[in-house]
């Protein structure tokens, strides 16, 4: 049985352009701690999963939300059916000001009947706000919501705008589930948030003006594989010599770039997200979903080495690629939006790019045949920029690092009836920042791992075992000494069993899924686990 048979993923779904359940993740900073206390669920456990189960949950911190006024505003109401965009206007809320010390988009939705996962995308002004994706439903319908700090947008919520929002979707007889949607804003008045000055989209042709005076100026890309084929799980492609249903030349290493009039300005590692029908099997995520599945986080690069270049009023082409994509082969969604903080006290800051150093890209898939086949992959890249700016408080120069790898072992057998991959990726990047005083480094050492495989049996059994982790080390200092610091580590990890080629009430589908997020640092501690067994959530446990 080959895996594009048995592969459940965003079948159809592509994205035109582009967050985890009940609460949503919270910033590094935004955590408490909780004393240690673990509750198991008094709920029966069937033998096997039925045609309900919980709505779907995440251990992922909730988001700290100011006390005081708030309002709050609906951006979109929708049904989605099929690609259908729904189309509709933003006001700014009236009695809570327009400086605000929290933004807060929350969706929540609702399904029921039979549905593949599907991509979204919330976009207000241009500006994507939201990526995400949904859950497969159960016969008797499920509820979710997904929250998200959108606070880093302000600029673009003080003006009225035009809001597009698409859940790309197929109804049929086959597939019945509608996604009933619901997105608000609240906004908390308050001390007001720092953000930036300004949110921008690309114009025509790729092209981006930022004002004469910015002295920061940050992109984040909403990178994902999606839209059916195989750059939905690229971490599995091969290359072309070998005998699997996924093929590129370059093997599964991907490398987002992203371009400055054509010369390499950020390159970054993508997370490997697993949608919710991933890995051949959706009883793994009906419940809990993997890491960034509801909340499709951005790649951020800092582009202020270039913001001499940018401050001359005209436009300059930004473009974004990702590197071992078959040339002509579609599966990639990179919308961009670029922040930009200015300098209030000067009219044109002017600055240039002084270093650019790249390494060599390495990028080497090795085949070997055999029971079970196998392809062993390592990647990797380094790149530096710097570059100064003449600011109203003194020139500034920034230093941006970054250097990526990836190790990976791909084995299966004719058929592909076993399956397997141990993966990680690792991305390390450190931001200096040089002027008046002393200087401040930020270090972010991010880490991406995925260990599993799935199996086929004779009695057509299908069983998944699989482990993904989402890490992320952050320390701040100035003048070489450390001031903040912080450390994650999202690990979920799912084993589930359930019977191909049979109609649902025949799969007899069993399985157990649990996550655990532990979040620390010089803020304070949030450790939170949950597991599941059949869709029932069996046990919640809080420590620190």
């Amino acid at each position: 049985m080959k895996r594009r048979i048995i592969m459940s993923l965003l079948a159809g779904a592509t994205l035109v352009a582009s967050t985890p359940l009940g609460a949503g993740p919270a910033q590094s900073a935004e955590f408490q701690g909780r004393s240690t206390e673990a509750r198991t669920q008094p709920a029966d456990v069937p033998a096997e999963f039925g045609t309900d189960w919980h709505d779907p949950v995440t251990a992922a911190p909730p988001i700290k939300k100011p006390s005081g006024r708030s309002c709050q505003v609906t951006l979109a109401e929708a049904q989605f059916r099929d690609f259908t965009p729904y189309r509709g206007t933003y006001t700014p809320p009236a009695g809570c000001g327009d400086r605000w010390s929290k933004v807060v988009l929350r969706l929540d939705g609702k399904v029921a009947g039979r549905q593949y996962d599907r991509l979204g995308y919330v976009h207000v002004g241009g500006v994507e706000i939201l990526r995400t994706s949904t859950p497969e439903p159960s016969p008797d319908g499920i509820k979710w919501s997904v929250e998200k700090d959108v606070t880093r947008y302000s600029d673009t919520f003080r003006h009225a705008q035009d809001v597009e929002m698409l859940i790309g979707n197929v109804v049929d007889d086959t597939y019945t589930g509608v996604l009933d949607v619901k997105v608000t804003l609240t906004f908390y008045a308050g001390r007001p948030a720092t953000t930036p000055d300004k949110v921008i989209t690309l114009g025509e042709d790729n092209t981006l003006t930022t004002p004469r005076n910015s002295e920061r100026i940050l992109a984040e890309v909403y990178a994902t594989g999606s839209g059916g084929g195989c750059e939905e799980f690229w971490y599995l492609s091969v290359p072309d010599s070998a005998p699997y249903s996924c093929q590129a030349d370059g093997g599964p290493y991907r490398e987002v770039q992203i371009k400055v009039d054509g010369q390499l300005a950020g390159i970054a590692a993508p997370f490997p997200t697993v949608w919710t029908g991933g890995w051949s099997n959706p009883f793994l995520w009906y419940v809990v979903p993997g890491p960034r599945a509801f909340d499709v986080k951005p790649i951020e690069y800092d582009l202020t080495p270039y913001a001499g270049l940018l401050n001359d009023g005209r436009p300059h082409r930004v473009e974004v690629s990702v590197v071992g994509v078959p040339e002509g082969q579609s599966g990639w969604s990179t919308p961009v939006n670029v922040l930009v903080w200015q300098d209030a006290k000067r009219a044109h800051v002017t600055g240039k790019v002084t270093t650019h150093e790249v390494g060599d890209l390495a990028n080497s898939s090795t085949y070997t045949p055999g029971s079970p086949h196998r392809v062993d992959t390592e990647g990797g890249h380094r790149l530096t920029v710097a570059g100064y700016l003449d600011t109203s408080h003194g020139r500034v120069t920034t230093t941006v690092r970054r250097t990526l790898a990836n190790t990976s072992t791909h084995h299966w057998t004719d058929g592909e009836n076993v399956d397997g991959l141990d993966a990680t990726w690792t991305d390390d990047e450190s931001v200096t920042v040089d002027g008046r005083g002393p200087a401040r480094t930020t270090h972010t050492q991010r880490t991406y791992t995925m260990n599993g495989s799935t199996t086929v049996g004779d009695d057509a059994r299908l069983r998944t075992v699989l482990t993904l982790g989402d890490r992320a080390s952050v320390t701040e200092s100035r003048g070489g000494r450390r001031t903040a610091w912080s450390r994650l580590d999202d690990t979920y990890t799912g084993d589930a069993t359930y019977t191909t080629v049979v109609p649902r009430d025949q799969r007899h589908a069993v399985g157990t899924t649990s996550e655990r997020y532990r979040l620390y640092g010089s803020e304070g501690c949030y450790d939170r686990s949950l597991t599941t067994v059949q869709g029932v959530l069996t046990e919640e446990r809080d420590r620190c």
